[in-house]
């Protein structure tokens, strides 16, 4: 039985994956700042929870320790992160940092001491990372959050390249929007009256579809087990019409064109 652990396992796409691998024969190591709320996972075979909070370097270096030593583990899926929105002007300091600490560095915190464990015991695994649409595209009022999910790109092939010669791989999952409450619990959105307008305007390109497409978890969780289980050297997966149709713009328009096309899609004067 193989066994996948993740991160931000309590809702959304963490919880949708941890369904889906433990229904298709997986032990699942499902992470949460509070598990002793989470009652639905509770109640399915060969899933555990443990506490993790990825801000808290004591935390993740003692949840970490306890799962290795519950067994093999061949899957670390790092999806936990939150989304900071609204002009970067009117974020204050406190907000950036915490952005920075959950959707980079808590990604690389998780994966430090997993990296050293497989590597050191010559075990090889797979880190899947999620990252976003916005990865391929930023969108507008989203400046940090997109410098996030970047880096999570830039680091996850630079640790392809570092780990292969010890059977270790690394992928991304970079879904577009996503039908869940991030919205309500994950998503931080500062407002500021001089961009009003670019936000009326993207209000209305999430209303009528032509900037994202809102898909259900359970279709990203999907390409999550795709990516844990075909074998591949494949690095990005792109998940839901939206973050497929961003990649295919970007591929046949190349970069520069598609930031004139997104220049226009914002175009609100």
């Amino acid at each position: 039985m193989q066994t996948i652990f993740i991160t931000g396992a309590s809702s959304g796409l963490g919880k949708a994956t941890a369904k889906l691998f433990q229904a298709r024969g997986w032990r699942v190591i499902a992470t949460m700042r509070t598990p002793e709320k989470e009652t639905e996972l509770r109640q399915l075979t060969n899933v555990v929870l443990l506490p993790l909070d990825v801000t808290n370097l004591l935390q993740i270096e003692t949840t970490v320790q306890q799962a290795l030593e519950s067994g093999r583990i061949d899957v670390v899926f790092n999806n936990v992160g939150y989304g900071l929105t609204g002009a970067f002007e009117a974020y204050s300091d406190a907000q950036i940092q915490d952005q920075l600490n959950t959707n980079l560095l808590g990604v690389l915190r998780v994966a430090k001491p997993f990296v050293q464990y497989f590597r050191a015991h010559q075990q090889p695994a797979l880190f899947i990372t999620t990252s976003s649409a916005v990865a391929i595209a930023p969108s507008a009022l989203s400046s940090v959050y997109s410098a996030t999910k970047w880096a999570l790109e830039g680091w996850t092939e630079a640790m392809a390249y570092d780990l292969a010669a010890f059977g270790i791989g690394f992928k991304t999952v970079a879904p577009g929007g996503i039908k869940t409450n991030f919205g309500s619990t994950s998503l931080v959105s500062v407002e500021h009256v001089a961009y009003a307008p670019l936000l009326a305007k993207m209000m209305a390109g999430f209303q009528d579809g032509s900037l994202i497409h809102f898909s259900e978890p359970e279709a990203i969780a999907e390409v999550v087990y795709e990516a844990a289980t075909d074998g591949k050297s494949q690095l990005r997966y792109f998940a839901g019409p939206d973050a497929v149709k961003t990649h295919q713009e970007r591929v046949q328009l190349r970069a520069e064109a598609q930031h004139q096309l997104m220049l226009e899609r914002y175009r609100y004067a």
